[in-house]
């Protein structure tokens, strides 16, 4: 049997998000945010944590690179993610309308190493809506 983020499977792949994402979410919460949600999809993207910070409402995009031989994580969040992840919280936005009268950042938490306990680089309003 494999331990989750060996291999090239699927299934090792979605193990591996899984426990990043739980590394960057725990992370997050110890930084003050709370968790509003995790891994809403919709059409064409989909957002792997809409967390509050006080009264801001933040979309976080979770990057896992076991090395940075392509870039890093915050490189990967180029144009066209942007522009999902725009959309994505707008759909999301429009389906919780208590919160679409909230400010609103995107930040990217770029994680590196051993997924089970990771390296976390958090980049705090990484993009802006029109920058999308």
């Amino acid at each position: 049997m494999r331990r989750p983020g060996t291999g090239s499977g699927q299934v090792d792949r979605r193990a591996r998000g899984a426990l990043v994402e739980d590394a960057v979410q725990a992370h997050l919460e110890r930084a003050g945010l709370r968790t509003l949600a995790r891994n809403v999809g919709y059409r064409g993207g989909e957002l792997d944590l809409v967390m509050l910070d006080r009264d801001i409402v933040v979309f976080v995009e979770v990057r896992y690179r076991s090395s940075s031989t392509f870039g890093g994580g915050f490189a990967s969040v180029d144009t066209g993610k942007r522009r999902r992840l725009v959309r994505a919280a707008q759909l999301y936005l429009a389906a919780n309308p208590r919160l679409a009268r909230q400010p609103c950042r995107f930040d990217v938490a770029e994680a590196s190493g051993d997924p089970a306990s990771p390296r976390i680089d958090w980049l705090k309003d990484a993009f802006r809506v029109d920058e999308a």
